[in-house]
């Protein structure tokens, strides 16, 4: 090992600087996407949320019919 050549600090970044907008780039449209798949899968549970619960109050005024109605049967 040639004692005239530095090492490497750990401090210095290894890609250019150059590169640097570019990654800064790249982050941004993966934080976007990410983003905007993860505001889609929302909307998407909330929707389904919806119709479970219209499905179970349906079921609620029917077991209350139904249960009515065997009350008035007694």
């Amino acid at each position: 090992m040639d004692s005239r050549d530095p090492d490497p600090s750990p401090n210095k970044p290894s890609v250019p600087e150059s590169s640097s907008p570019d990654v800064s780039a790249a982050v941004e449209d993966l934080l976007n996407t990410m983003s905007n798949k993860f505001a889609s899968v929302s909307s998407e549970i909330f929707a389904k949320m919806d119709d479970m619960s219209r499905r179970l109050e349906n079921l609620e005024a029917a077991l209350q019919a139904g249960k009515d109605k065997e009350i008035s049967k007694s």
